[in-house]
C-alpha cells in the first residue's frame, strides 16, 4: 500500500472504524502486534479468526466484503485476550457477559419498530412469578406479561428467553407499533425467563418443560390477560424463541399443536450432535396443523441446519415461511427481523 493511501486510511480511522467503502469493510489496528478478528463468520473461534495484516510499522489492516444491508458484531483477540476496537464507539452486550463491537452497513439500521413512541397506544406490561411445580428448574420462574391496547380477546404468544426478548429485542414496543400501524392483529405476550445455566436442558426438547408452559404459564396468562379461548379456537396461541429457544418453540408446537398453532423460530439450534426430538417428530408422524416462520443469519453456523429443517418441513407438508438475512447470531438481528415473522403469523390478511 502506498503512503498516500495509508495516510488516507489512518485519517479516516481516527473518525471511527471499521472503514466502509461500498461493500468493502476495512478493520484498522495500531500496536506492536496484530489482533485476530472474531465474528460470526468464524464462529467466534480465535483459531479460525484471521490475523490483521501489516500495512506499515505498527499499523495492521484486514478487509472483507459485506452486503450493503448487513449487520455485523465483532471483537478482537490479542494475545489470547478478547478486546474491543478502540476506534469504534458502537458496542452491545452479547448476552453472555461480554461486549461486542457493532457495525451497520450503509443500507442497514436498527428497526424503528423497537422504539417506544409517545403517540402510539401502549399495552400494559406486568411482572409475575410462576411456580414451577417441579416441572422446570428452580421453584419459581419470572414472567413478564403484555396485554395489548385492545378490549377484544386476542391470541397469546409465549416467548422463550423472555427477559432477553423484552429488554434486548424490546418486543412489547414492536407489538405496540405493529398494532398501531394495523400491520398485525393484537397479540398478547407471556415472556418467560430462561433457566440460566439450565436453559440448554429445558430447551433441548424437555417434556417436563412443555408441561410447565401448559400447566403453569398458561393459567397465569389466562387469569391476567384477555385471551381468546384456545379450547374454542384450537391452535390460536403461538410460541417464539431464538437459538435453543427457536428449537424449543418448534418442539412445543409439535407436542401441543392444539394450543400452539403458530411458531416463530429465529436461528433455531437444529444442529444438536445426536439430532433433536423436533426432527424426529416431523419425520415420523403426520404433519401437525401448525404454521411456522423461520429466519436465520447468513453469517452464522446454524445457517445450514436451518436450511435443512426448512426443507424437511416443506417435504412433510407443513405450512412454513423461511427467510435468510445478512446478519449473525445475536439479538440485534433477531430484533430487527422479528416483525416479519409477526406479520406473517398475525397479519391482518390471512391471519389465523
Amino acid at each position: 500500500m502506498d503512503r498516500k493511501a495509508l495516510k488516507s486510511i489512518a485519517r479516516r480511522a481516527q473518525q471511527g472504524t471499521p472503514i466502509v467503502d461500498g461493500e468493502t469493510v476495512t478493520f484498522f489496528w495500531r500496536g506492536s502486534r496484530p489482533p485476530r478478528l472474531l465474528n460470526d463468520m468464524n464462529d467466534w473461534d480465535a483459531a479460525q479468526a484471521p490475523l490483521l495484516v501489516a500495512a506499515a510499522p505498527g499499523v495492521w489492516l484486514y478487509s472483507i466484503r459485506l452486503p450493503r444491508d448487513a449487520y455485523l458484531e465483532y471483537a478482537y483477540c490479542l494475545d489470547g485476550e478478547r478486546v474491543l476496537d478502540p476506534l469504534n464507539p458502537h458496542s452491545t452486550p452479547n448476552g453472555m457477559g461480554q461486549v461486542n463491537n457493532t457495525l451497520y452497513m450503509p443500507e442497514a439500521a436498527p428497526t424503528p419498530l423497537a422504539r417506544r413512541r409517545r403517540a402510539v397506544p401502549h399495552g400494559r406490561v406486568t411482572r409475575h412469578m410462576v411456580e414451577t411445580d417441579g416441572l422446570a428448574i428452580g421453584n419459581r420462574r419470572g414472567a413478564t406479561l403484555y396485554q395489548p391496547p385492545t378490549t377484544e380477546p386476542c391470541p397469546l404468544l409465549v416467548v422463550l428467553d423472555g427477559q432477553d426478548y423484552n429488554r434486548r429485542a424490546r418486543l412489547p414496543n414492536v407489538i405496540d407499533n405493529l398494532i398501531a400501524a394495523d400491520r398485525i392483529r393484537p397479540v398478547a405476550l407471556a415472556l418467560v425467563d430462561h433457566a440460566g445455566a439450565g436453559r440448554i436442558v429445558e430447551y433441548g426438547g424437555c417434556e417436563p418443560a412443555v408441561r410447565f408452559f401448559l400447566a403453569q404459564v398458561l393459567p397465569l396468562a389466562r387469569r391476567e390477560l384477555n385471551l381468546i379461548d384456545v379450547d374454542a379456537h384450537p391452535g390460536a396461541y403461538g410460541v417464539c424463541g431464538a437459538s435453543m429457544g427457536g428449537l424449543m418453540a418448534l418442539y412445543m408446537a409439535l407436542r401441543a399443536p392444539h394450543v400452539f398453532g403458530h411458531v416463530l423460530s429465529q436461528s433455531g439450534a437444529f444442529d444438536l450432535p445426536d439430532g433433536d426430538l423436533a426432527e424426529f417428530l416431523i419425520r415420523n408422524g403426520p404433519a401437525r396443523p401448525i404454521r411456522t416462520w423461520m429466519d436465520v443469519g447468513r453469517f452464522e453456523w446454524l445457517l445450514t441446519a436451518n436450511q435443512q429443517m426448512h426443507a424437511l418441513l416443506v417435504e412433510k407438508g407443513y405450512a412454513v415461511a423461511y427467510r435468510e438475512y445478512n446478519g449473525g447470531h445475536n439479538y440485534a438481528s433477531w430484533r430487527d427481523d422479528v416483525w416479519r415473522g409477526l406479520e406473517w403469523l398475525y397479519g391482518r390478511e390471512g391471519s389465523s
